[in-house]
């Protein structure tokens, strides 16, 4: 039986939520300079009460992006620990 070990949940939660927030921050500034492009929009429906674009909505944005990393990494991990345990059972 190999040794296992388990991931654990704060740094994949800080990884997803700074890679969602700088991703939302990139098609921000993608938007800003290039306004004909509509590549922010992807973001409005995911983001309740983000819309184009004031400072309010910019940090709303980026404090919900983060925390969608977090919720993939909350659901995510135990997820991951607890099939990886099995698998190595079964072996």
């Amino acid at each position: 039986m190999a040794d296992q070990t388990n991931i654990r949940i704060f740094p994949v939660g800080m990884a997803l939520g700074i890679l969602l927030a700088v991703s939302f921050l990139l098609c921000v500034l993608f938007g800003l300079l290039f306004p004909s492009a509509t590549m922010f929009q992807i973001w409005l429906p995911l983001l309740p009460g983000v819309n184009w674009i004031n400072w309010p909505s910019f940090l709303l944005g980026l404090v919900e992006s983060f925390a969608y990393g977090w919720y993939i990494a909350v659901i995510f991990v135990p997820a991951l620990n607890y099939f990886s345990k099995k698998a190595s059972a079964a072996n």
